[in-house]
């Protein structure tokens, strides 16, 4: 109950920081004789001030008892904010009571610099130690600058391959400064060690493991990792990390030493040709939109569709199907009228056939479409090839055959197709990858085989005679 009642720290804290040095200001300003009437106002502004310092001080020393952020870290801003409080009240007191200009100044001065150091340590927990210098690309812990790899057979697939991705993604919220969850993945073995509800990394079982399953879970999911408004993995990287937890998570082998799904060479190799100049497809189309017409927007959300902006400042949206009741065909006809806004589309699990791909083929700026565990055939698929912006498509528990996918091989904008449990057959692959040269196609289902080098025979320790 304690500790629930510090998370009002975050939104507590912002009010002192602004009010004190508001306040701090007025009492500098009214020593001069046209601003005098702002002695009241001071007065007013160090006593809300004062009482929300001492608030916030409370409750950030209940959350510090979440062990979710960096022990050192928290201990040094507590004892700042604790200060700050106590100042505040210091200052209130000789304010009120008329003391020397001097010694008013003197602790006003000491208080702002309390609150601006203070907040600069606030800062660090939540947004990393490097959160005011990272934008100027001077020094960075958090984000990881892939190094080239000249040959990624020889690559050491966790250091090389895997561990910049969780560096660029996930250390900002489970890190040396920050640890949500109580979970760590800057270290190898407080990553295998989870956090507080376990494990989250399972090796060679990528179903049970919750990173796996974080990442893979739609971006406008709760429990989706790393949060929504966070920098996103690929597809290839999350493809990369999977296939790496099938294998059983191993830090100390090469690439070479790993089995490697034809499907995910793709992958493999674009790390080896990082330093290539790469055409780079915006997650966002360049081309402004105007903005949706707000009665079809209000009749989806009516039905429990989630209808959102992609981004801050653009009208181009996302339609998630998954808290509608049934629905079907007749649902995603409400979608024509957003046919210019609409970017991304998540019809999985849905009663859709054929005949909603129809509708969908008329959104022409289309980039992200889930269609998977739906009923939809390769006579449907067809009418995808118009979608020229098309990025990625997941058709994951489908009955589409390779002849329905190769219906879309001139989308060059085709960046990752997910074809597991469909009907394309194993020896599809091959020409598949012939008619995709540039896209990752993901079969999953991962199977690492057994090698005699994975078991450790214990012996029971000699006894002497």
């Amino acid at each position: 109950m304690l500790e629930s009642l510090g998370h009002f720290h975050v939104v507590l804290v912002h009010l002192p920081i602004g009010i004190l040095l508001l306040a701090c200001v007025f009492q500098w300003m009214e020593r001069r004789p046209k601003f005098a009437s702002l002695h009241t106002a001071t007065s007013i502004a160090l006593l809300i001030g004062m009482i929300c310092a001492i608030f916030s001080a409370l409750t950030g020393f209940l959350l510090s008892f979440s062990g979710d952020y960096d022990e050192g870290l928290v201990i040094t801003h507590q004892w700042f904010g604790i200060s700050v409080a106590a100042v505040s009240i210091a200052m209130f007191y000789y304010h009120t009571k008329a003391a020397a200009f001097k010694a008013q100044v003197s602790i006003s001065i000491l208080l702002f610099v309390l609150i601006i150091i203070t907040g600069h340590l606030g800062g660090s927990l939540t947004h990393g130690s490097d959160y005011l210098t990272k934008s100027w690309n001077l020094s960075s812990d958090t984000v990881a600058q892939r190094r080239p790899i000249p040959n990624v057979q020889e690559a050491m697939v966790y250091s090389d391959v895997i561990q910049p991705v969780l560096q660029a993604k996930c250390y900002s919220c489970h890190g040396k400064n920050k640890q949500k969850g109580k979970l760590r993945m800057d270290d190898s073995l407080r990553l295998m060690k989870g956090g507080k509800d376990g494990a989250v990394i399972i090796p060679g079982n990528v179903e049970k493991s919750e990173l796996a399953k974080r990442l893979s879970l739609p971006r406008g999911d709760d429990d989706h990792m790393p949060p929504k408004e966070k920098p996103q993995p690929t597809e290839q990287e999350i493809a990369l990390i999977h296939w790496w937890i099938a294998s059983g998570a191993p830090f100390d082998k090469k690439v070479k030493q790993l089995d490697q799904p034809e499907e995910l060479k793709p992958a493999l190799l674009a790390l080896q040709n990082i330093q290539e100049k790469k055409v780079i497809i915006p997650d966002i189309p360049s081309k402004p939109v105007t903005k949706a017409n707000e009665y079809a927007v209000k009749k989806l959300k009516d039905i429990g569709t989630v209808v959102e902006p992609v981004a801050q400042n653009t009208n181009y949206l996302s339609a998630n199907f998954v808290t509608v009741t049934n629905p079907g065909d007749k649902e995603v006809q409400l979608l024509s009228p957003l046919k210019e806004q609409l970017i991304e589309l998540k019809l999985g699990s849905t009663r859709i056939t054929d005949s909603a791909l129809q509708v969908i083929a008329e959104f022409k700026n289309l980039m992200r479409l889930q269609l998977d565990y739906t009923k939809i055939t390769d006579k449907g698929l067809a009418n995808l090839a118009s979608l020229e912006n098309l990025q990625y498509l997941n058709l994951v528990g489908t009955g589409v055959t390779e002849k329905g996918v190769l219906q879309l091989r001139d989308l060059k904008n085709l960046r990752s197709i997910y074809l597991y449990q469909t009907g394309v057959k194993k020896s599809d692959w091959s020409d598949l990858k012939k008619a995709f040269p540039k896209t990752l196609i993901d079969s999953g289902g991962y199977t690492v085989p057994f090698l005699p080098t994975d078991t450790i025979e214990v012996k029971p320790p000699k006894t002497k005679q």
